[in-house]
């Protein structure tokens, strides 16, 4: 038996249709939560006959009975629905938190909606799973984040590396030739060499896209920008002092007459002496994006998995900020 922690529901789906066409699986779909859970409702967990799981739905709690109530599922074929927490029949099951967590156990979900819902999402296209053993509940899913960092030196390097870390599929621009050289060595995926600001390559940006900048340099700067604006990312920052950040703004106000004039920065640089620490703010200090007055995008922003992979990714690099800024 092997346990595997995805957390998006592209590969949760993705991983029950694969173990669906030699074996039977089942299907667990949070479909309520009360009080405090690691998990929203529409989190996913697939698990097989023979134990294997895929995903998670609660901290370690409950999972591992979920997981042997999904195999008895399998061995009957019938649905189940279970409450664990506050007001559930399995009082030897509490939850820390005083919570409560909602589940659906489906032995044969419909196969062709499954699919369907995997390859919008494959297709980075919203979508929700329509499951008549869910009692009308429709979770709603959006496309994994994705990350574009363009710059120079060892910072967006850092940042690529932060991304990577937390499953964020990351896109490094690049003008110098070791930068792409170094990235293209450490097998940081999608690296591509930016040769003159006038001639920038196009962009697949979603609305699920976040873009940061991290150059110091005024061409490739408005240049990149301007392209990040007028495309869907759902957000836009850009490294550099308060300063910067209003040089940066009054260069765009020409092309982008509505522009958010109080937006801040993506970062504030700090006293630091490598550079892994100064990636760190720039996933923390996430409200205050470049954006123009009709890129109001909230709703995209609601995505639990996006702020999960924030909050890890924000985490993982606090111990490098805190090393850095203590020194002198």
């Amino acid at each position: 038996m092997t346990r595997t922690y995805p957390e998006h529901p592209e590969d949760v789906l993705g991983q029950f249709l694969v173990w669906s066409e030699d074996a039977r699986a089942a299907l667990i779909v949070v479909t309520a939560t009360e009080g405090g859970g690691v998990r929203a409702p529409g989190a996913l967990m697939a698990v097989n006959e023979t134990g294997d799981v895929a995903g998670y739905i609660s901290g370690g709690c409950v999972d591992a009975d979920v997981a042997l109530q999904a195999r008895n599922a399998i061995k009957s074929g019938k649905a189940l629905t279970l409450r664990y927490g506050a007001g559930s029949p399995f009082p030897d099951l509490p939850l820390p938190c005083g919570g409560a967590i909602d589940v659906a156990i489906l032995p044969q979900p419909d196969i062709a909606e499954v699919r369907r819902a995997a390859r919008a999402l494959a297709s980075r296209q919203e979508t929700t799973l329509s499951l008549p053993e869910l009692d009308g509940f429709r979770p709603q899913y959006t496309p994994k984040p994705r990350l574009r960092i363009a710059g120079r030196g060892a910072d967006c390097l850092a940042l690529a590396r932060i991304a990577a870390s937390a499953g964020i599929a990351a896109e490094l621009q690049l003008p110098d030739e070791d930068d792409v050289a170094l990235a293209r060595a450490e097998n940081l995926p999608a690296v591509t060499r930016l040769t003159t600001a006038s001639d920038l390559p196009p962009t697949d940006d979603d609305p699920w896209t976040s873009f940061i900048l991290m150059f110091h340099d005024r061409d490739w700067e408005t240049q990149l920008l301007t392209q990040a604006l007028s495309g869907p990312a759902f957000y836009i920052g850009a490294v550099g002092s308060r300063r910067s950040q209003a040089n940066r703004l009054d260069a765009l106000r020409s092309e982008h007459r509505s522009l958010n004039a109080s937006a801040g920065p993506s970062a504030l640089w700090l006293p630091c002496a490598t550079p892994p620490c100064s990636p760190s703010p720039c996933w923390r200090k996430s409200s205050a994006p470049i954006t123009n007055g009709s890129a109001s995008r909230s709703p995209r922003q609601r995505s639990f998995c996006w702020r999960r992979a924030i909050h890890n990714a924000s985490r993982a690099a606090t111990s490098y900020w805190q090393t850095c800024a203590a020194k002198p």
